[in-house]
């Protein structure tokens, strides 16, 4: 008797791609399902329940997701603050915010109402069934690289902060939760590793971060986190480009080879730019750029240079409330490079830009680029210079660029704090080292100071500069209105915009004072005690659009004078 044979059942491999993507879609499932519970619970109790649970699955996804789709993870992590976008005076879009630091602040409102809650988890359950339903992952393997890097960056630099989890503080667990998932995705990609320590390093420093992780919110060291933890994986990360022989097309707002968040390699300086320039970035161009900024002749009058109101003794401020017929206080242009608006309002969008700027103000240069370039014309030296650089004859476009790029070699990363997180010294004191802890976490400085520049610029992509509204008065008498300036709003008359100001750097801040956009405040302490007290709030301004917390910090002396401390260590050590 003759019997048919079986096949045998045929396998089809699966990609790493498609193990990644496996995940990622279950994540998102497993998200939306628990935000549909939500809306079936009839205690409060319950949908904080399926919340947590849903918010967990969230966390997991989110490394592919702010990775594959930034402005859909963006929309759906935002604070709870009206959203306007400005494109110009014709284009002003505002919108209410949603998703799941929204969900968070509404399940713990009891004003909040029931049809409230179900709108902001129908339209969150949307967007993410959007997002369900285009899923095609087409990652290369750097792609995979730059996913853990900014994963890496974004916990150290928001996630431990407590920036999305502002009610609950969960920013820990949540943590906790994107590292087995970031341990995941290294499994997944074991067979890449041609060296098997490498890979074997890679889990053991992920299981002892999830260790060190396993810590309430208040105590957390955050110091020692990023320095023993975040810098050990981009290490690990830059072997890891050796070991799969990756290379990369590009340089994003972070360096490739960076091992550091808290280097003067750690940035690259020209993605924070909207101007093209082919030229390279050298001491030639610099010198010269610093030879401008300091040369009276460029302005109508021949009485004024950049160095007029940016005095490098003072980390590039002048020491004003305002410079004379200025409205607003000079800020510092060391790291100004390193956003993405300039001026307190935001108006321009490159360092080149803002240049343009000056030069035109009445009360500043009062002159126009035609009649600047005739000045740098004039000088034999400086027409050789630009030849020299830029292969062409003296344009406007290339002396902004130069004093521009002048302004971009400000950016130092050497202050004492620099040398201590980098391992370069050990000389912090345990009140600096307790002042950054609070900066970072209780006292909720880095939720708009965002390290390592501490600035408004919004890790770890680095694309947009926040403004925010924070009530500072116009005097320092405790009666006083807030100040007369309103500050965005004059750009596009957008209501909503009044009193909004860019964050500026908390770098070299002991050697810039006055403070606030007018000067208002001598000391830094006078500037802690606004904050402690809720900002504006807490001097019975009203603003509608506060976006600081109005609530008080309830700092006690010794960790304001920590603070303090901190924010002292960050002047650099350097003669410019």
């Amino acid at each position: 008797m003759i019997t048919a044979c079986k096949p045998e059942k045929e396998y089809k491999s699966v990609s790493n791609l498609e193990l990644l993507e496996e995940r990622y879609v279950i994540g998102l499932d497993s998200t939306i399902e628990n935000l549909y519970s939500i809306l079936l619970a009839k205690k409060v109790n319950d949908q904080l329940k399926f919340y947590l649970v849903s918010r967990d699955y969230f966390k997991k996804a989110e490394p592919l997701l702010a990775f594959v789709d930034k402005h859909n993870f963006k929309s759906l992590n935002q604070p709870n603050i009206l959203k306007v976008e400005e494109e110009d005076a014709t284009d002003i879009k505002e919108s209410s915010p949603f998703g799941f630091q929204v969900l968070e602040e509404q399940l713990h409102d009891n004003e909040v109402t029931k049809d409230e809650i179900n709108r902001n988890v129908n339209r969150t359950i949307s967007r993410l069934k959007l997002i369900r339903a285009n899923t095609k992952l087409k990652l290369k393997e750097y792609h995979v690289l730059w996913l853990l890097r900014d994963e890496i960056a974004r916990v150290a630099l928001t996630g431990i902060t407590g920036f999305d989890s502002p009610v609950l503080e969960r920013s820990l667990k949540e943590a906790i939760i994107v590292y087995k998932e970031l341990k995941e995705i290294v499994s997944i990609y074991k067979s890449n590793f041609k060296r098997e320590d490498l890979y074997n390093n890679w889990l053991i420093e992920l299981d002892k971060t999830i260790a060190d992780l396993n810590h309430d919110f208040a105590s957390f060291d955050r110091y020692k986190f990023i320095k023993n933890h975040t810098h050990k994986q981009l290490e690990l990360l830059v072997n890891t480009k050796e070991d799969w022989n990756i290379q990369f097309p590009l340089e994003l707002a972070l360096n490739n080879d960076a091992t550091s968040l808290f280097s003067k390699s750690t940035f690259n300086i020209i993605y924070f730019s909207d101007h093209i320039d082919k030229t390279s970035y050298n001491e030639e161009k610099i010198a010269l750029g610093k030879a401008l900024f300091n040369d009276k002749n460029l302005s109508v009058n021949t009485d004024m240079s950049c160095a007029t109101c940016h005095h490098n003794d003072k980390a590039f401020t002048d020491g004003l409330k305002a410079f004379p017929k200025q409205l607003r206080n000079t800020p510092t242009l060391t790291y100004s490079s390193l956003q993405k608006s300039f001026f307190h309002d935001g108006r321009a969008g490159s360092l080149e830009g803002q240049f343009a700027a000056v030069v035109k103000n009445a009360n500043e240069f009062h002159s126009d680029l035609e009649t600047m370039k005739k000045a740098v014309e004039s000088d034999s030296n400086y027409v050789s210079k630009f030849q020299n650089i830029y292969k062409a004859n003296i344009n406007q476009n290339n002396i902004r660029n130069v004093i521009a790029t002048y302004v971009r070699s400000l950016n130092q990363f050497n202050s004492k704090f620099d040398k201590n997180i980098n391992n370069l010294e050990n000389t912090l004191s345990e009140s600096e080292i307790n002042g950054f802890n609070l900066f970072m976490g209780t006292a909720k400085c880095a939720t708009c100071h965002f390290a390592p520049v501490f600035n408004g610029t919004v890790p770890p992509n680095f694309s947009e500069s926040e403004l925010e509204a924070i009530g500072v008065p116009l005097n320092l008498s405790k009666d006083s209105p807030i100040d007369t300036d309103l500050g965005r709003f004059n750009l596009f008359k957008t209501e909503s915009r009044k009193h909004f100001f860019k964050t500026p750097t908390v770098r070299n801040i002991a050697l810039t004072a006055p403070y606030m956009h007018n000067g208002v405040y001598n000391t830094l302490e006078e500037v802690m005690e606004f904050y402690n007290n809720g900002g504006g709030s807490g001097l019975d301004i009203v603003i509608e659009h506060q976006t600081l917390p109005t609530d008080s910090l309830n700092l006690t002396e010794n960790q304001v004078k920590d603070i303090i401390d901190f924010m002292n260590s960050l002047s650099d050590d350097t003669k410019f």
